[in-house]
């Protein structure tokens, strides 16, 4: 294929970011962020990874996405990367749920994007966006493969006896109530890159990947595919998050109702925005949770506390699930730079075969790189999330195909 460049979009509620690759040799030449779309105060981040790479900025009024992405071909063509420049082999997008329908990077065409917007009830926050930035590219480039690339794509390989909730079948069915996952491209391109730093084939090892940010989720890879995750219908469920409660009890909900009177809409922001660490401490940042804790604050070390034993909880059951663990993977922005965390998360785990070396843990670095001991059975890693070139990669991919 002589085009060889990729737009990968991710489009949010009042946000688009971009990144322009180029995948004959996965570089990338321009990133950038479109914010607050339909206010006043919209602003355009841009920065060309080519020439000099300064990064420009631009406020005012944008009005919706239409706009929003005009803006951004601005951008690039003034850097001489313009949407109508033959190299732009595709245009790939992040979309959030793809439900049962969709296990695989996908060509857009109208029963596509019926199939999406068909799923808005289980992903009311994340797929009307994604689906506005779909349309909008194909009407500035109708011409253009639009790559639809689902967070949930990964996870369809997971045994029914994972994916299913233990409730009425027929209820469940009707209302597509089961487990699907999300970050499933970071958890793709996370066990894979695993693998090669192992020195190995990713049908060879199986991998417990850690993606720890805002947003945390877990998952079983067994030979490159995923046999458990640990968010479910949504992304509420599973590790303790910034500000998502993760597991509970469902009865939480009737009592939280019938004693304390709350609404259902209460209850939601509850649990999606004031709960996980924002609501045992008061922060959702981890570095200021360590910085808490360093200072004494018990509130602080509670919901650091919370937040490990939850983790370490799924390591140990995932452990359980695949009978063998090569490594251990952490990765997103607390799992890449918070060495407090992977040490507490492994502790006690060497029986498992797992250790963590101080010395290791403490460097940083931008590459994934092995922080277990030699003598340890299990590997620990770190390894960077890029889910935008893995969107690029899948993209490119397919689009080869066709």
């Amino acid at each position: 294929m002589s085009s060889s460049r990729v737009l990968v979009l991710n489009s949010g509620s009042s946000s688009v970011k971009y990144q322009l690759l180029d995948m004959a040799d996965s570089s990338r030449l321009a990133v950038g962020l479109v914010e607050r779309i339909g206010e006043e105060t919209s602003r355009l981040k841009h920065t060309p990874l080519t020439g000099d790479g300064a990064e420009r900025e631009r406020t005012g009024p944008i009005a919706d996405h239409e706009a929003a992405l005009k803006a951004v071909a601005a951008e690039l063509a003034a850097d001489g990367l313009g949407l109508d420049s033959p190299e732009l082999a595709a245009i790939g997008h992040r979309v959030v749920h793809g439900g049962k329908h969709f296990t695989e990077p996908t060509v857009v065409d109208d029963a596509v994007l019926a199939e999406i917007e068909r799923l808005i009830p289980v992903a009311p926050l994340h797929n009307p966006a994604n689906l506005t930035g779909i349309r909008t590219a194909r009407a500035l480039r109708p011409d253009l493969p639009q790559v639809a690339v689902f967070d949930t794509a990964f996870h369809t390989t997971m045994p029914e006896a994972a994916a299913r909730y233990a409730i009425d079948v027929e209820t469940a069915d009707q209302h597509r109530v089961r487990r699907y996952g999300f970050h499933g491209t970071s958890h793709a391109y996370v066990s894979r890159t695993t693998a090669e730093l192992l020195g190995k084939a990713p049908e060879d090892v199986n991998v417990i990947v850690l993606h720890l940010g805002n947003g945390a989720s877990a998952s079983a890879v067994r030979g490159g595919r995923c046999v458990d995750t640990s968010m479910g219908l949504t992304p509420l469920e599973g590790l303790v998050m910034g500000t998502r409660s993760g597991d509970l009890d469902p009865a939480v909900i009737f009592h939280l109702a019938r004693v304390g009177g709350l609404s259902i809409d209460e209850i939601d922001t509850l649990l999606n925005k004031k709960s996980g660490l924002i609501g045992l401490c008061g922060d959702n940042d981890m570095r200021e949770i360590r910085r808490r804790i360093d200072e004494g604050d018990e509130q602080a070390r509670l919901a650091f506390d919370i937040y490990i034993h939850r983790l370490k909880k799924y390591i140990g059951a995932y452990y359980a699930v695949l009978g063998r663990v090569d490594a251990i993977a952490f990765t997103a922005g607390v799992g890449e730079n918070a060495a407090p965390v992977r040490a507490a998360a492994v502790a006690g785990l060497e029986e498992l075969g797992l250790a963590v070396d101080g010395e290791l843990n403490s460097v940083r670095s931008d590459e994934p790189r092995l922080i277990s001991p030699e003598y340890a059975r299990g590997k620990v890693a770190v390894v960077p999330t890029d889910e935008e070139l893995e969107i690029a990669a899948q993209t490119y991919a397919l689009v080869g195909r066709h």
